[in-house]
């Protein structure tokens, strides 16, 4: 299901650390009044905890929301912290790379390429 985020949708990453004892109603209050963002869109909202081992992935998709819950049994996922902002966008291919335990600025990745024609 993870690998559906289209290019179009956006993906919201919850700076700072979250309460994992929030499920859906707490989460998208969250969303909604804390940062301001309509929970109901086409959005995903990720968060995670103070330990940085375990995530929570809040989507909404026609007539109710998904939630997904990731724990690592060891390791810790690179998070941003809250000290700038409430919420950072990334994009599909940031967010795999923080599931698989990367950081979200890879200087060895392969930049995006928007390609035209074939040469």
């Amino acid at each position: 299901m993870l690998s559906d985020i289209g290019l179009e949708q956006r993906v919201y990453l919850a700076c700072g650390s979250t309460d994992m004892r929030k499920s859906i109603d707490g989460l998208a209050a969250l969303v909604q009044e804390t940062f301001q963002l309509d929970p109901f869109s086409a959005c995903w909202f990720v968060f995670c905890n103070r330990q940085r081992d375990k995530l929570k992935i809040l989507y909404w998709q026609h007539n109710g929301f998904w939630l997904y819950y990731r724990r690592l049994e060891k390791g810790r996922f690179e998070w941003p912290d809250s000290s700038t902002d409430k919420t950072v966008i990334i994009s599909q291919r940031e967010l795999n790379w923080l599931l698989d335990g990367l950081s979200l600025t890879q200087r060895r990745a392969h930049p995006k390429v928007i390609a035209q024609k074939v040469v």
